[in-house]
């Protein structure tokens, strides 16, 4: 896409897929993402575990430091709730960068 998109995966206990949802869209290089709203749906969903799942539409899934930022707000908030974030992947064009394999989570 040409607009940065920032999704959901949301599991249940058995890690099985309840839904996955594109819950916030941006402009060419940022997406505003508030941890509550991210909570909010899991809790809804009665998700016991998520993934985080956004693009770079500059094609390099480099992680910024508001999106490490962002993911550390967004863990602390789930583990406070009984919710395990798995892990954050950065889609680019041609590659991805998994948070938990670069060590970020």
């Amino acid at each position: 896409r040409s607009y940065e998109v920032f999704a959901l995966l949301l599991l249940d206990t058995q890690h099985r897929v309840i839904q996955f949802v594109e819950l916030f869209r941006g402009t060419i290089d940022s997406a505003s993402v508030y941890p509550r709203e991210v909570v909010k749906r899991a809790l809804e969903l009665n998700a016991s575990a998520l993934i985080l799942v956004h693009n770079h539409p500059s094609g390099d899934p480099t992680p910024s430091p508001e999106d490490i930022s962002m993911t550390a707000q967004i863990e602390r908030a789930a583990q406070a709730l009984g919710i395990t974030l798995h892990d954050h992947l950065i889609v680019g064009k041609s590659t991805e960068l998994s948070f938990r394999a670069a060590g970020l989570i």
